[in-house]
């Protein structure tokens, strides 16, 4: 049977598409491993590659906070990306890496088995919920699959980009804590 462990021990050698030529260290995910709640992002940028992990940087900040204004923090969900491997400059992933990466993230999922997943953006939710996806218009609403709640909100860079998003992304995210509390078992809020 397959474990998170040993999926990221494989995940660390994977040579799939030529991000792996570039990266500095593969981006698995972070977080409790039985968390309801998992959030994806795109792909990780330049101090995610550096450190390994998601989120880390200035969006990584503004994600924390956004969290707590919802009282969730780290250890209570499970954050992931699209593609393990920084894409160069930050650009968006192609479609060829998220088609040789995608199989990581659904193996993570599988292991996970979170109740909500929340896509961290257009990118994100184009690949999870539906390939027409438009964040400006379809964030915040619900969707299901597979017994699964999921939801997108504006990618955290987003948001530091343009912080006329923010009251939006307010109004998301306690459309979010109201859903973990009809569907998540845990005690998360």
């Amino acid at each position: 049977m397959e474990s998170l462990e040993n999926l990221r021990e494989s995940c660390l050698r994977c040579d799939r598409c030529a991000l792996h030529e570039t990266r500095t260290n593969v981006v698995f995910g972070v977080g409790n491993p039985e968390a309801e709640v998992m959030f994806i992002g795109e792909g990780p940028g330049e101090q995610e590659d550096l450190t390994g992990e998601p989120f880390v940087g200035r969006a990584g900040k503004l994600l924390d906070d956004m969290l707590s204004i919802i009282d969730l923090d780290r250890t209570k969900i499970y954050i992931a990306n699209i593609v393990k491997c920084r894409p160069p400059k930050n650009r968006d992933p192609l479609n060829t890496e998220q088609d040789a990466c995608i199989g990581w993230l659904r193996r993570q999922t599988a292991l996970i088995k979170p109740k909500i997943i929340v896509c961290l953006g257009r990118i994100a939710a184009m690949r999870i919920i539906t390939p027409d996806f438009k964040i400006s218009s379809d964030h915040g609403c619900w969707y299901e699959s597979n017994g699964v709640k999921m939801t997108a909100i504006y990618h955290p860079a987003a948001l530091l980009r343009d912080p006329r998003r923010r009251p939006e992304t307010f109004i998301d995210l306690k459309e979010l804590q109201r859903m973990i509390k009809m569907v998540c078992t845990r005690t998360y809020i």
